[in-house]
């Protein structure tokens, strides 16, 4: 399936080689969200195999398992309905997870967060994966940061979701492993200061695109800078140069391959419809 997934995706954006230089990590949403269907090992496979890291979103079964998906429902990404809290692993795995996409990824199914991480440890991947964390129950944020450990993959990963705006969640984070990479959020310049003085985060995510001396301010303090949002999660040429100008650590964008395209060809296509 994944030399499929990969041929697929290759043939719907041309070929694409890895970017030079000091670009900005690219990061997938939800994988390669346009191109295979959402959180799922094909996607992660194909993103791996074109050199881009991904986002991915972290839930719990009704049996406690952590697996991958965005929504608090199956219903639109798989055949099936209901709560993903009040289904078993057994029940979910059922489930496909590509049909709805097109029919060429039939037999995808909900992944659990262990078969990714050993996924990511098997292909010996050197990607950015960033933790949309969506549950709250006292042992998540620790059972995430232990099967991290288990596989070796913790220096990959940097914690988004609730982790940007509750501090409780940042703690939880820090204090199973203070290695681990943590986001701050800043909503606007304003919060910028406050996001780079937490101390239980090493990165500041923001939603808007800083200036080159904001994002300066942000390295002088030892920390990196995740950019997201409007601003770069849409096809955005301008806002792509600028990331890359202020030298940003990381993108998180729906137009990982469009994003890499525009960078390597040196040119803006601000034409293109959004």
């Amino acid at each position: 399936m994944r030399i499929a997934v990969v041929a697929l995706i290759l043939g719907m954006t041309g070929s694409v080689h890895a970017d030079p230089g000091t670009a900005p990590a690219l990061i997938g949403h939800r994988g390669l969200l346009r191109d295979a269907p959402e959180n799922t090992l094909g996607s992660f496979n194909a993103c791996i195999d074109l050199g881009l890291g991904f986002e991915l979103d972290v839930r719990r079964t009704k049996d406690g398992f952590l697996i991958i998906l965005h929504d608090e429902k199956v219903d639109r990404t798989t055949d099936g309905k209901g709560k993903i809290a009040e289904l078993t692993l057994s029940e979910v795995q059922k489930l496909d997870a590509g049909r709805w996409f097109d029919p060429a990824f039939a037999g995808q199914r909900i992944p659990t967060l262990e078969a990714v991480f050993a996924l990511v440890r098997e292909r010996k991947a050197n990607v950015l994966i960033a933790m949309d964390l969506k549950s709250d129950d006292p042992r998540y944020e620790p059972d995430i940061v232990a099967l991290a450990n288990k596989h070796q993959v913790l220096p990959q990963l940097v914690f988004i979701g609730r982790s940007i705006d509750e501090p409780a969640v940042r703690k939880k984070l820090r204090a199973a492993d203070r290695a681990t990479n943590v986001c701050a959020l800043a909503q606007t310049a304003k919060d910028l200061q406050a996001a780079i003085a937490d101390t239980d985060s090493n990165w500041v995510y923001t939603r808007f695109v800083p200036t080159a001396e904001e994002a300066e301010s942000v390295r002088k303090a030892d920390k990196k800078l995740f950019l997201s949002g409007p601003p770069v999660n849409r096809h955005e040429p301008e806002n792509y140069r600028k990331a890359r100008e202020i030298k940003a650590d990381a993108i998180l964008t729906d137009y990982p391959l469009e994003c890499r395209r525009l960078w390597r060809e040196g040119k803006l296509d601000l034409d293109r419809k959004k």
